[in-house]
């Protein structure tokens, strides 16, 4: 037998299938509203909301450091023809930078000088060949043989190879001061000629 519910306003009896049909569509409509309006909601949320901040970048070896951008002191001693256009042309090769150190403007002799970063990495073309002693160690970078000398503050390499000496200074700051050197070698590999005799620990 078939259920029925009265009417208070008219009287007349219903079937209650219809009252629960239209429960059932008020539900479903109540189902799928509910996500349309969270995902109105959240979309209208991230419009509004500021960017996620970048992650801060992790610090690179190619990437330059902060530096000062004042001439950097070297004397500029008075080379002879050959030399300073030895010197030249070495300037003229040197790269931009030396691993995260920028060039710096020099106070004299930027056709001889050069220096990077701060504290300065300063290169020296020209002046008087380093003495070797038969017990002192030298260096091969990239085809070219340097000299070290130890200061208090910075290490000192001299090419011991080449025509016209070169003299790179590297302060303490920078550890493993060949490092610093090798795309200086370079820079003297295409500009500076070999010298007719080198020491003996060079390799060929």
């Amino acid at each position: 037998m078939e259920e029925v519910t009265s009417s208070p306003a008219s009287g007349e009896s219903r079937p209650a299938r219809r009252d629960r049909s239209n429960r059932s569509a008020a539900l479903w409509a109540t189902l799928v509203a509910v996500p349309v309006t969270l995902a109105v909601a959240g979309f209208t949320f991230a419009k509004l909301a500021p960017d996620t901040p970048a992650a801060a970048p992790s610090p690179s070896a190619s990437a330059v450091r902060p530096q000062s951008t004042t001439p950097v002191e070297l004397p500029a001693p008075a080379l002879a023809e050959r030399p300073a256009t030895v010197c030249r042309a070495l300037v003229s090769q040197l790269p931009a930078t030396v691993r995260d150190l920028a060039q710096r403007p020099v106070t004299a002799g930027a056709e001889q000088n050069a220096a990077y970063g701060d504290p300065a990495l300063t290169v020296a073309c020209g002046g008087t060949p380093p003495v070797v002693q038969p017990t002192d160690e030298v260096w091969s970078v990239n085809k070219v043989c340097w000299h070290a000398v130890q200061e208090a503050d910075a290490t000192v390499l001299t090419t011991v190879d080449r025509e016209t000496p070169v003299r790179v200074r590297v302060p303490k700051q920078y550890e493993q001061p060949l490092q610093w050197i090798t795309p200086i070698s370079d820079a003297v590999v295409a500009s500076v000629p070999a010298a007719k005799t080198a020491p003996s620990g060079c390799s060929a």
